[in-house]
């Protein structure tokens, strides 16, 4: 009779033991999605400001307008199920067309004076910040998710209930080439 009762207390603390890991699981998981879904928001934000100042450049060159339109017509959203590549992704269109403009902005001394311009450029520059400080807070979450089921004995809870591992935002490697300072 000791025996059994033992052997119940045994299976019910495992068992609680289970769920209180899969919810501290469920939890880190659900936090690098809204770490990734915070990702989307600000670059949404970045779009909008470009899409501003592709409106602006409109009135100085139609040509230019109709690229920058059309590689703001390949965006795409991020929310909480997207991936790292996907996220990535985004933020190589957005570089891209953001590059585009800040070179149209040389050709024309007139639209980079514009007080439209230059308040659209800075509220572009701000999302650019915010959008970085979300990518390093998702990185820091997907590091603690990883570390969580990885380590023995949450990983064996992990893989029972089909935790994986989530992948990191990637660092662009041309942005971190020193520029080159001669004149």
């Amino acid at each position: 009779m000791i025996a059994t009762i033992i052997v119940i207390v045994v299976i019910a603390l495992l068992v609680l033991w289970v769920i209180s890991v899969q919810r501290k699981l469920v939890n880190a998981e659900e936090l690098t999605k809204n770490a990734m879904s915070q990702i989307g928001v600000q670059q949404s934000s970045r779009w909008d400001a470009l899409t501003g100042l592709v409106e602006l450049i409109k009135s100085y060159n139609e040509h230019e307008y109709i690229t920058l339109k059309s590689v703001i017509a390949a965006r795409a959203g991020i929310d909480s199920n997207s991936t790292a590549e996907q996220a990535q992704a985004q933020e190589d269109l957005l570089q891209q067309a953001l590059v585009q403009v800040r070179a149209i902005s040389e050709q024309y001394p007139d639209l980079k004076a514009d007080a439209m311009y230059i308040k659209t450029m800075d509220s572009v520059n701000t999302y650019e910040n915010q959008v970085r400080l979300s990518r390093m807070t998702y990185n820091d979450t997907v590091t603690r998710y990883n570390r969580q089921i990885r380590q023995i004995p949450d990983s064996f809870v992990a893989a029972l209930f089909h935790f994986t591992e989530k992948q990191y935002l990637k660092e662009n490697t041309a942005k971190s080439d020193m520029p080159s300072l001669k004149i």
